[in-house]
């Protein structure tokens, strides 16, 4: 268990609960360890990769803030070592980036959540208008920008972003705290084609097989161990089993 978790604040996002409310349909069958070797080099790689669409700043305050949002455990990867920035960061290039598939003309009113996105931003507006935004909010409370503060003031800071008591302009801070949250569980569990999922770690950790094109005899062994690694879409399995 994370040492956020252990503090009971709010926001809590132990691997086990993520992935009960993430991975939906998907059968838990053995938790993975990854070696401490690994985790070095995965977070080596995750350095060496340079951001297309995210500034240094704020490539810094993304990294920072994913990292606790799935802090490396005895579980599994974290969303460094799972390289969940580069896959925000390629996000931000497609159409999805752009907004291309979102209603985005106005009006725009205040009005239920139920109604659907009531704002003009896209995914990259959120981006380059929120992080800067945290960062200034940041650097006027603790004298420091947001990556530099320790893990337990980030943790406190996100908390009060998900609660939105920490007033941020143009983007609301519920808003970016939403963004970062829903694109850090897609890079966690998506394919590794798309940046993110380093080495299928997070299907590993639960058991996932991936893009196998037949499981299906495993389908009824409810707490079995599944004895073959993932594959992914471009039809690479990871060394050795769950």
């Amino acid at each position: 268990m994370s040492d956020r978790s252990r503090n009971g604040q709010s926001l809590v996002w132990g691997r086990r609960a993520m992935v009960q409310g993430t991975a939906l349909g998907l059968v838990t069958v053995a938790l993975s360890r990854l070696s401490s070797r690994g985790r070095s080099e995965a977070a080596d790689l995750q350095q060496a990769y340079r951001a297309v669409f995210f500034s240094d700043d704020e490539w810094r305050t993304l990294n920072s803030f994913v990292d606790r949002l799935i802090p490396a455990d005895a579980e599994g990867p974290g969303a460094l070592e799972a390289h969940v920035p580069e896959f925000i960061d390629r996000q931000m290039n497609t159409p999805y980036g752009h907004g291309n598939e979102w209603y985005l003309r106005p009006p725009f009113m205040k009005t239920s959540a139920a109604l659907g996105y009531q704002f003009l931003f896209t995914p990259r507006d959120i981006y380059k208008q929120g992080l800067p935004a945290l960062d200034v909010a940041i650097k006027q409370r603790y004298g420091k920008p947001f990556h530099q503060l320790d893990a337990g003031e980030r943790d406190r800071v996100i908390g009060q972003l998900e609660k939105g008591t920490i007033a941020l302009s143009p983007v609301p801070a519920k808003l970016l705290f939403g963004q970062i949250l829903k694109n850090c569980k897609e890079g966690y569990f998506a394919d590794p084609i798309h940046g993110g999922n380093y080495q299928m770690g997070a299907w590993k950790m639960i058991g996932f097989p991936g893009a196998r094109a037949d499981f299906t005899d495993w389908v009824d062994r409810y707490g079995a161990r599944y004895p073959l690694p993932p594959v992914s879409v471009g039809g690479h399995a990871t060394q050795g089993g769950v």
